[in-house]
């Protein structure tokens, strides 16, 4: 017979459920790294407990080295969470000519796996987070600023992780938000030699958008390939030009 006592002993503490809680919600991408977390009294309403728990779980939380507090500032998800991946060595990446395809091709596999992905399980609140970071690359473009509009395509496929619902792509895409938003602008900047393709460019990622919002995951696959293989066969006609371009300076120095 099991005494009261020790059923009692396998409850877990109310601190440590929440504590469960918001680590849940730090995966999931609901808390990112650098975000403050809201006032005690909202978080306590949220998850219907008294404060003093609440406080218990957050200074656990703190313990772990997943929050920090600023003093008078609030508390913060600590924004080195991801410092493994954080490499000075991406920056040496994102300089490397032979690099840029090699990222490339990086991106077949994780943007093709998230748009699979985000047309089976992404909900209508995903997809309307889709269409407005779609929405938002064209603003970019406006305003002819290639860093812009580099950071504007990266938050629509971090959109298209998030719908994705799987955490790795998503956290792993965070993690490498400088390099590969520093290589979407060099590659922005070497097809600003031919204007005439980003039109192309631009139905090619319509198209990768109603894939996804349509729910259709094959399709969200191959529309993904297309537009990466896409510019990626310009980026190399353009690079081998120029190849050829240096070749003949060099020549025509010699003479």
């Amino acid at each position: 017979m099991v005494s009261v006592k020790s059923v009692r002993a396998k409850q877990p503490k109310l601190s440590d459920v929440i504590l469960s809680q918001l680590e849940d919600m730090i995966v999931e991408g609901s808390l990112e790294a650098g975000q403050k977390l809201p006032p005690e009294r909202e978080l306590a309403a949220k998850f219907e407990v008294s404060r003093p728990s609440l406080r218990e779980a957050i200074q656990k939380l703190e313990a772990k080295g997943l929050v920090t507090r600023k003093q008078g500032g609030g508390t913060f998800v600590c924004d080195n969470l991801l410092s493994g991946l954080s490499d000075p060595l991406f920056d040496l990446m994102s300089k490397s000519h032979e690099s840029q395809f090699d990222i490339l091709e990086f991106r077949y596999g994780i943007e093709g796996m998230s748009a699979y992905y985000a047309a089976m399980r992404g909900t209508s609140e995903d997809f309307k987070e889709i269409q407005e970071k779609h929405e938002a690359i064209g603003h970019a473009q406006i305003e002819n600023d290639y860093r812009a509009e580099a950071k504007a395509v990266f938050e629509f496929y971090l959109a298209i992780c998030s719908a994705s619902h799987n955490v790795i792509m998503l956290h792993l895409a965070r993690s490498m938000s400088s390099l590969m938003i520093d290589s979407i602008e060099q590659n922005l900047t070497i097809l600003a030699q031919r204007p005439e393709i980003f039109a192309k460019i631009a139905d090619y990622r319509k198209h990768l958008l109603e894939s996804i919002i349509s729910g259709q995951p094959q399709k969200a696959w191959g529309a993904s390939h297309r537009h990466l293989a896409f510019i990626e066969e310009v980026l190399l006609n353009l690079t081998e030009e120029q190849s050829r371009m240096e070749r003949s300076m060099r020549r025509m120095q010699r003479i």
